[in-house]
């Protein structure tokens, strides 16, 4: 089976690995707009989970607002994404539970990584996941 490779911009994975830098002891979430399959604007939504620390739930409201956002800019989803401030970038038992978007790609970034961060990419469906490549390219 052919893995698939989808494009990161530099602007965007800097963004992502920034807001995660901010966020060190609670797990940072939101969605990722694409043009013609090119992931183009970040969407930082805020995580209403009960245990931040460990867990994301996106907050409702702002996921809506974001989606809509998208729409007017005619983007598409692209990914969801969130940081693991203490684990590996893998999807977590819970990750996988909870994964309702087959076709968008899930960005995990992780701050357990000694001072180099770490941002992986992965298909979520029917309760597993498969790693994605992931390419950087310029702005």
């Amino acid at each position: 089976m052919k893995q698939e490779e989808f494009q990161l911009s530099r602007t965007i994975t800097n963004q992502l690995l920034h807001l995660a830098q901010l966020s060190p002891k609670q797990e940072i979430c939101g969605l990722v707009g694409a043009k013609e399959g090119i992931a183009s604007s970040c969407y930082p939504v805020k995580n209403t989970a009960e245990h931040p620390e460990t867990r994301f739930q996106l907050d409702a409201k702002q996921q809506i607002d974001a989606i809509s956002s998208m729409r007017d800019k005619n983007e598409t989803l692209f990914a969801i994404y969130h940081s693991h401030p203490t684990a590996p970038a893998i999807p977590s038992v819970i990750d996988i539970e909870l994964a309702t978007y087959p076709d968008a790609v899930y960005l995990i970034i992780s701050l357990n990584t000694k001072g180099v961060l770490e941002i992986r990419g992965f298909k979520i469906l029917n309760q597993s996941f498969s790693e994605i490549s992931l390419s950087l390219t310029s702005n």
